[in-house]
Formats: structure tokens, C-alpha cells, sequence
């Protein structure tokens, strides 16, 4: 039995992969949802109470694998198929028996509520009202159910993806990025793994293109078996990386990006760590909106044409009418061609003294240059990420009118974190570099290690995502605390905001953590 069992666990990795209907049904099974945006509906008792079906999917009552999860008295069925269809059926201690399920008998338990023998099956089992669809999805899926495990799990080894851009001007960040990650797996696997499992650590290097980029990542989802993935570079291609994570069912955690894909429904797979340019958006908002000259006048943006910054400019008018702001004018502009002189022209016409800047750290000063000429000195708030070097180089009419916001600071290092990470770096030799990636590359690591430590010995992706939802106000050391919940998919929702010193040429932090929670 221990040869078999190391031989079923050896091969785990190889196995063949859910068939496009079976991923449809454990989603059934694991949410209570249905991939195609169908309805599904529990009744409950004898009252026929109607919930929906993600309060009550099947997985809540008979567990991730099928067993059945006995609590407070009741001892849900197991759901393995070959359970169900045992030859000689099934007698239980209430004197209730009954022969083999079948597919039909199965569709009848779940949406009448009897079993084989026609026996009305206890109260505590709701009744679905489900597609016909679904419900054939389901049990696909449940057939598979006791035999399957997700690719790259063994009974020795995680195997662990990673991706990292290694040609053109992001090449040096991709190697300090890739660095870091090997030298914490490696390290982690010297200290035993999680539950005596060591790690593999695999890389897909970043194409030219979105397209390319999908492409590549599906032949190595594909091949390489990974059962989740940390720390990839997907700025550029959010959207193919998050469509793919989703059909994959594979979780993703701490992708380096500004423009984390939040929008409802989530996708369950795909762990943030850090706000991106739209919540930084809403906290400079916030901070701003302390400020009379903002709730004089009101807001303009000034903004280059993009699918990802009209999204930034709706949070922007989200939170204006959530903090009671005037609804803010909008410049747009294509990018790469910024007219300064035409912008600043139009929009200190619209009388609006603060204005929120999404272009580049160039365009802004271009911007500040030409309204010096108009002797216009309007507020300036600016994502941090945008702002660059440039912004030192301010007309002095700016002096205490420059905001940007930051996703993480100084302060959120603590000396056990920083200790941990020099003594990684000094260890593994790894570079001086590109810090901001290498210890954001760390954290996500670190939080993916502790969402397996929390799914236990018998993990699973699903039981990992469980995990991680489940993650509150984590300290990795480095960063912000992290929280993560069904309904929330950034770790850390919010910014600082700093200001900047021209004489000095340095930023000022003038606030503390302000949250969009």
C-alpha cells in the first residue's frame, strides 16, 4: 500500500489535466456558481428557504475532496464516485438504505432531494435548482473527484512558475526579480519545504507583445505543470495573464503591475499585493479632499488616451462623488503626443485650481513650465509611479503644491523583515539593484509559502485560494499588512502620500497609511 501510495503521488504531476466540462463543474462544486452566468438557486428545509447556491455549494458541507466534513452532528455523504456507486448500495445507521446511485439517481438527489430508493434525504441537504447544463458538469467532475490532484503537486515537490522580462530595457529587473525568487524557494526548500514538500521553481521569460506573451504562458501552463505561480511581471498584458489564470484555474500571487484586474466579478485566481494607479487615485483623493482648494473649485485630469487610465479616470470620478467633489473636468490627450502648451491653456481656463495629472513624469514638468507662464500654479496630484526624476526640476511656483502617492514605504519595513531579506541577499549573493521588484518579488513568495502552510498537508489550488482568502493583516516585513478576502483581491488597499522639497530635491511624506478600504 505505502508503494502504491508513493507511486500515486509520484505521478500526480502527470496526470491528465481537467477536461474543459470537468473545470466547469468543480467550479459548480467549490463556489455554488455557474461559469456560464447561470442562476443557481438552494432551497433549504422544509420551508423551502430559498438561498443562493454560492452560500451553499457542495464543497462547504462535503469539503474540497468529497469526504464529507462531520460537524455539529451531521455527517455529510462522500461524494466520491466510487462511494456513490458502490455494487451493494449503501445502509445507514438510521435504518435508511438504498442501491448504487447513478447519473440519474445523482440528478434526482440534488434537485428533489431522495435518494435511489425514493428515501427523502435529510433536511440539512438543500435542493438545487440548477441548469441542466451545470448539472451535467457536475457530475463530470464528481467522477473525477477522488482520483484527480492539481498538476504540480507530488508527494515531495511543489512545482512553483514564475516569469520575468529578459530582453530590452526591463532585462536587468527581470534578472534581480528572478534572483530573489530562487534564492527564497531554494532557501525555503533547505528548511525543509512546506510539509517535508521541497520546491521547483520554473521561469517563461516575457514576450514583445500581449498576444505573444498569452501565447507563450499557455504552451507553458500547458507543458511545464506549475501549480501556481509568483511574482510575474504582467505589466503589459493584465489582461491576457488574468483571462488565463482564470481558465487555468491556476493562482497567481503578487503579479508585478499598476493596473491590478479587479473589476466584478473577481477573478478568483489572481492574488494583488499592492494598489494600483486607480486606488492610489482614490487615496491621493482622499487626502486631497482635506484640502479647501479642492472643494472650492474642483478637480481637472489631464490624461493621455488609454483603455487602462479611463479606467483611473472613472475611479477618480467615483470617489469625487463619494467625497462630495464637484465632478471633475477631463483633458484627454493621445499618448506620446502631449500639446503643453494647449493643455495647460485649456485647462486653467476651466477654473479648476488642482488638477490630477496621469501622464509622464516628462509631460508633467512640460506641463508645470507652460502654466508658469500663465502665472497658474494649480495643485498637482500624481500617481508616484508616473512621476520619475523629473518632477525635481519644478518651476518654483509649485513649492508645496506637488501630491503623489506611493503604495508602500519605508515605514512598513520592520527589523525582523528587513533581516530576513539582507540575510537572504547576503546568502545568495543577489544584486544591489532594483530593490522595489526584488523585495515586492520576496513578499509575494513569502505570502504564497504561508497560504500553503494554511491549506494544510492535503493541499489543493482551491484549498490555496481558500487559504489566501482567509489572510488578514499578514506582515511579510516589507510591506503594508496584507489582507485578502472572497470579495477582495488587493492586499493593501490605499497609499501614502508624499510631497517634494525642490530646494532639497527630495520627497516628504505628509501622511500616514490613508486607506480606500
Amino acid at each position: 500500500m505505502l508503494t502504491l501510495g508513493c507511486e500515486f503521488w509520484t505521478g500526480a504531476v502527470a496526470q491528465d489535466d481537467l477536461t474543459a466540462a470537468e473545470n466547469r463543474g468543480k467550479q459548480v462544486y467549490t463556489q455554488g456558481t455557474s461559469p456560464s452566468g447561470k442562476e443557481i438557486l438552494a432551497y433549504f428545509g422544509d420551508s423551502s428557504l430559498e438561498i443562493s447556491g454560492s452560500a451553499m455549494a457542495c464543497a462547504n458541507c462535503h469539503g474540497l475532496d468529497g469526504q464529507g466534513k462531520p460537524e455539529g452532528g451531521v455527517n455529510p455523504s462522500n461524494l466520491s464516485w466510487e462511494s456513490l456507486t458502490k455494487p451493494y448500495g449503501v445502509s445507514l445507521v438510521n435504518g435508511r438504505s438504498h442501491p448504487p446511485y447513478t447519473e440519474r439517481g445523482l440528478e434526482l438527489a440534488i434537485t428533489r432531494g431522495v435518494d435511489p430508493a425514493g428515501n427523502k434525504l435529510q433536511n440539512i441537504m438543500p435542493r438545487y435548482q440548477i441548469s441542466r447544463d451545470d448539472l451535467t458538469d457536475l457530475i463530470l467532475y464528481l467522477k473525477r473527484l477522488r482520483e484527480y490532484r492539481d498538476p504540480g503537486i507530488s508527494q515531495d515537490k511543489i512545482v512553483i512558475g514564475a516569469a520575468v522580462p529578459a530582453k530590452g530595457a526591463l532585462a536587468d529587473m527581470g534578472r534581480a526579480v528572478k534572483s530573489v525568487t530562487t534564492a527564497f524557494f531554494s532557501e525555503a526548500t533547505a528548511q525543509g519545504g512546506v510539509y517535508n514538500r521541497g520546491f521547483e521553481l520554473k521561469f517563461i521569460e516575457i514576450a514583445d507583445t500581449p498576444s505573444a506573451t498569452r501565447a507563450n504562458l499557455e504552451h507553458f501552463l500547458r507543458n511545464e505543470h506549475v501549480f501556481a505561480m509568483t511574482g510575474a511581471f504582467i505589466a503589459g498584458s493584465e489582461q491576457e495573464w488574468a483571462t488565463l489564470m482564470e481558465e487555468s484555474k491556476v493562482p497567481l500571487i503578487g503579479p508585478l503591475t499598476l493596473y491590478p484586474q479587479i473589476s466584478f466579478p473577481l477573478n478568483r485566481q489572481v492574488f494583488y499585493l499592492l494598489s494600483g494607479i486607480d486606488e492610489q487615485a482614490r487615496a491621493l483623493l482622499r487626502f486631497a479632499a482635506t484640502k479647501s482648494v479642492l472643494k472650492d473649485t474642483g478637480l481637472a485630469i489631464v490624461s493621455p488616451e488609454s483603455k487602462l487610465n479611463e479606467r483611473v479616470n472613472e475611479a477618480i470620478r467615483d470617489q469625487c462623488k463619494k467625497d462630495g467633489l464637484k465632478a471633475p473636468e477631463i483633458y484627454k490627450y493621445p499618448a506620446g503626443r502631449f500639446a503643453a502648451t494647449e493643455a495647460a491653456k485649456i485647462v486653467s481656463q476651466a477654473n479648476r485650481d488642482a488638477v490630477f495629472f496621469l501622464g509622464s513624469g516628462q509631460d508633467v514638468l512640460l506641463f508645470m513650465k507652460e502654466a508658469e507662464k500663465l502665472h497658474w500654479f494649480p495643485t498637482l496630484l500624481l500617481p508616484g509611479p508616473n512621476a520619475g526624476t523629473d518632477i525635481f526640476d519644478a518651476p518654483a511656483g509649485f513649492a508645496n503644491k506637488l501630491f503623489f502617492s506611493f503604495p508602500t514605504s519605508p515605514v512598513d519595513q520592520t527589523p525582523a523583515g528587513i533581516s530576513e531579506f539582507r540575510a537572504l541577499a547576503e546568502k545568495y549573493n543577489l544584486p544591489h539593484d532594483h530593490l522595489t521588484a526584488q523585495l515586492s518579488a520576496f513578499s509575494a513568495a513569502k505570502i504564497l509559502v504561508e497560504g500553503l502552510k494554511r491549506a494544510g498537508r492535503d493541499v489543493s489550488r482551491e484549498k490555496l485560494v481558500s487559504a489566501l482568502e482567509g489572510l488578514s493583516r499578514f506582515e511579510t516585513g516589507l510591506m503594508p499588512a496584507i489582507t485578502f478576502g472572497p470579495n477582495r483581491r488587493v492586499g493593501a488597499l490605499g497609499a501614502y502620500i508624499v510631497s517634494v522639497d525642490l530646494g532639497k530635491k527630495q520627497l516628504v511624506p505628509v501622511s500616514s497609511w490613508v486607506s480606500t478600504d
